[in-house]
């Protein structure tokens, strides 16, 4: 039975404890606020954009512009897995790589086989996790989110494309998890490359007069729609992280109370039994000298 000094000690540990989860918590909701806000401030574009590629290319040939041109048999693929760069935010970091893992291994089960399956990973969890267990890792951004710049989202979106180009790869998949509510983000599977060249709806029937021509405006527009959805995605992941390591956070710190609760109990009936202890050795002194 641990003594009242073992129970001291490990109260004032959980309470230690509790502070720092709390005072995560509240660090987490303040960068959730401006990630969230970003993220949501980023949709409309990278909607809109899509909208208008997907418009102009129900006009041309895609065959004229490769990104936009699907192969008819996918012999290599680039996985793109977005992943927080720290832990302590629940199943984060768990679900995504273990969707990414299934991907790789039996969406894409011929492919790995034959060693025609690489990645990029951009968050550090991700990035080493996939490394230590020998995946064809291309390009890793560890710490990628401690200073979150649109020129990573840009570099990564030409090293996939460069490689779809060259025929290292046929098919471009990114994972990620999706901010949707604070409650729980949505893991997320999106074929980045070959474009889907969707659109045949009003937009597409409308009679626009475009110059210099829609072939000269896919091309310009391609690279910026790439560059767009991959910082969208980045945003996305980043706020479904620190809604997850808030939800975390507060778990944490509830757990911390209920358990502070418990030790007082075993701190309070250990100090009575121990009160207990002496007033009967007392009564058994006091008798012994009155014999």
């Amino acid at each position: 039975m641990p003594t009242l000094k073992d129970i001291r000690v490990r109260i004032k540990g959980v309470k230690s404890t509790q502070q720092v989860t709390k005072a995560m918590k509240m660090v987490a909701a303040a960068k959730l606020r401006r990630a969230q806000d970003r993220a949501i401030m980023a949709r409309p574009y990278a909607g809109k954009l899509k909208a208008m590629l997907a418009s102009l290319s129900a006009k041309v040939d895609t065959s004229l512009n490769p990104l936009l041109s699907s192969r008819p048999e996918v012999k290599k693929v680039l996985v793109v897995l977005i992943t927080a760069d720290r832990g302590l935010c629940g199943a984060f970091n768990t679900n995504i790589i273990k969707l990414a893992q299934k991907i790789v291994t039996v969406d894409y089960a011929a492919q790995y086989k034959n060693g025609d399956v690489s990645m990029i990973c951009a968050g550090t969890r991700g990035f080493d996790y996939f490394r230590k267990r020998g995946f064809n890792i291309v390009k890793g951004y560890p710490a990628v989110f401690q200073h979150l710049d649109f020129s990573i989202a840009r570099e990564i979106s030409e090293t996939a494309s460069s490689m779809y180009l060259k025929g290292e790869a046929d098919r471009v998949v990114v994972v990620y998890n999706e901010f949707k509510s604070v409650l729980a983000p949505v893991l997320k599977a999106e074929e980045l490359l070959p474009i889907a060249a969707e659109g045949s709806g009003k937009e597409s029937s409308s009679d626009y007069i475009y110059e210099p021509s829609p072939s000269a405006i896919i091309d310009e527009l391609v690279p910026k729609h790439l560059n767009t959805q991959l910082w969208r995605v980045m945003l996305e992941s980043n706020a479904a992280e620190q809604a997850a390591r808030m939800g975390a956070m507060d778990s944490a710190t509830e757990n911390a109370k209920e358990l502070l609760r418990t030790l007082n109990i075993s701190y309070n009936r250990a100090r009575q039994a121990a009160i207990t202890k002496e007033l009967s050795e007392i009564v058994a002194g006091a008798d012994a000298l009155k014999g």
